[in-house]
């Protein structure tokens, strides 16, 4: 009996050795990062980290090479100039660069320090920041370093505002209500969150789901605003509807200027916009299909995830075979949306498939290169093929990709006598993979989504899409009653358009009728 307490005695002392020394090794750096634009005029901005709770003496710090939402290599530590760390005291510590993106400090274990360096801005994109005398739109990404193994760390940010501008929009947490103090739970949230800053302004706010939304831009110009408004609470209810959930506290659509693009994030979305260009019936719709294609991101790559998107990797990117469906099918759904919503017409939705048929069939491209390719070399290729010697060997997952979603999606209503459709198979990712599994999905957990809401194989349909194999558009489009129509010219330029056939049978009927929202 006294052995056996030794003994037990022996291990619960071994046990709270090892626990102790776990304990010794948990660390909790600080990450307090301020952004101030002391000279706007001189098109750059300043960053001070300040840092604290290391327990080894020498820290790496990173800049992402890349941001989430466009994939390509961005090389945002080019953009650094100026960098120098400081103890408590002031006193200069020991900043190296050791590669193209990455700084070594030594000298801060248990101790408090700052790194402090300016950001260069040049270029008016949405994927870059960009400082001005009137405003200033701030990427993350392109701002703030990180630490390998500690992007799960908490982040607080404070914007010291130009003294002359009035506004601050981001997707981030006020930090007790301060308009100039953020936090970030984690990295990850960090970067999904940009910054615009001026004199800002603000439409009526509008309710989906319980769910503020808001939209506030820079120089957003003239318009019909209220009438614009209800719009795109009209494209936000259609696309919510298409879920079922709607998973944010709040969404702000961030309106940065004309002629910059687009990108999606969890709570918000940054886009370019000119109220005083949405003159014409064509223009406002190609302007609702944009917002509806940034919108049904927050849902579909954002949530609904390819496996390799999220964690992400900024040193190297996060490659994958699924930007066609987080990408292509964004736009297939772009186009649903918008006339779901009552904002466009049978012949517009029928015109925007026409654009991407016309686009496919003209590029040679298609003969060399799959969707499933032209998503994993988007990073040498670029999201629409790429150009010079390579030109005519590349596709744009952009435009294939919701051509084989309108084949893919007929294939499914047709096999299913119209009781189920894509739509089944993106709230089956959502509820599946984003809320209970809590990750994404790979190559063939997508198809066998669509293969199980189906009840059948859809392998012809799914060679589209890991082959050049051409697609087969009287089988598919006839579920649906619809043909295409080949009105080429002389020129040898394909032009196909889509048209109703005669006397579709019940089922086709009820598929078309079911697919255009009648």
């Amino acid at each position: 009996m006294q052995k056996r307490t030794t003994v037990t005695i022996l291990i619960l002392l071994f046990s709270i050795c090892i626990c102790s020394h776990s304990s010794a090794q948990v660390q909790n750096p600080i990450f307090k990062y301020t952004v101030s634009i002391p000279n706007p005029t001189t098109h750059s901005y300043t960053i001070e980290l300040q840092s604290s709770g290391w327990q080894q003496d020498t820290v790496q710090f990173k800049m992402p090479k890349w941001m989430p939402g466009y994939y390509q290599i961005m090389d945002y530590a080019n953009d650094v100039s100026d960098i120098q760390a400081k103890n408590e005291k002031g006193k200069a510590l020991p900043l190296k660069k050791i590669n193209e993106n990455t700084w070594e400090l030594t000298g801060v274990k248990d101790q408090i320090f700052s790194i402090e360096y300016n950001i260069k801005t040049s270029k008016q994109f949405v994927a870059n920041s960009y400082v001005d005398a009137d405003h200033a739109y701030l990427i993350p990404g392109n701002s703030f370093l990180y630490v390998d193994g500690f992007l799960s760390s908490p982040v607080t940010i404070m914007i010291i505002n130009n003294a002359s501008w009035k506004n601050i929009a981001t997707g981030l947490e006020k930090v007790d209500n301060n308009a100039t103090k953020y936090m970030a739970s984690n990295f990850d949230i960090l970067y999904d969150s940009p910054f615009l800053l001026g004199n800002l302004e603000e439409l009526p706010s509008f309710e989906v789901g319980n769910k503020e939304h808001y939209f506030i831009g820079y120089t957003i110009g003239t318009f019909d605003k209220t009438s614009f408004i209800k719009k795109l609470q009209a494209i936000v209810t259609s696309a919510s509807e298409i879920i079922g959930d709607i998973p944010y506290k709040n969404y702000t659509f961030i309106a940065i200027g004309p002629g910059r693009g687009g990108i999606e994030h969890l709570n918000n979305t940054t886009i370019s916009f000119d109220g005083n260009q949405l003159d014409t019936e064509q223009k406002m719709n190609k302007m609702m299909n944009f917002l509806a294609h940034e919108y049904f991101h927050h849902y579909n790559v954002k949530r609904i995830r390819p496996f390799e998107v999220g964690p992400f990797d900024y040193d190297n990117g996060s490659k994958t075979n699924l930007l066609w469906v987080s990408e292509g099918l964004s736009v297939y759904y772009e186009y649903l949306v918008v006339k779901r919503a009552g904002l466009s017409s049978e012949k517009i939705l029928f015109e925007n498939f026409e654009s991407n048929i016309n686009t496919v069939e003209n590029n040679p491209g298609r003969f060399h290169q799959s969707l499933v390719q032209a998503s994993y070399n988007t990073w040498k290729d670029g999201p629409f093929g790429a150009q010079g010697d390579e030109k005519g060997k590349t596709i744009s997952y952009y435009q294939k990709g919701p051509v084989v979603g309108l084949l893919l999606d007929f294939a499914i209503r047709n096999a299913t006598k119209n009781e189920k459709s894509l739509d089944n198979v993106m709230q089956f990712l959502y509820w599946e993979y984003y809320k209970k599994k809590e990750r994404g999905f790979t190559d063939a957990e997508f198809r066998q989504a669509c293969e199980t809401i189906a009840e059948t194989s859809l392998a012809p349909v799914f060679e589209y899409v890991y082959t050049t194999k051409e697609l087969d558009y009287a089988t598919y489009l006839n579920y649906a009653g619809l043909e295409l129509i080949d009105s080429s010219d002389t020129d040898q330029k394909k032009k196909f358009s889509l048209k109703r056939i005669s006397n579709p049978d019940a089922l086709q009927l009820k598929i078309l009728n079911s697919w255009l929202g009648n």
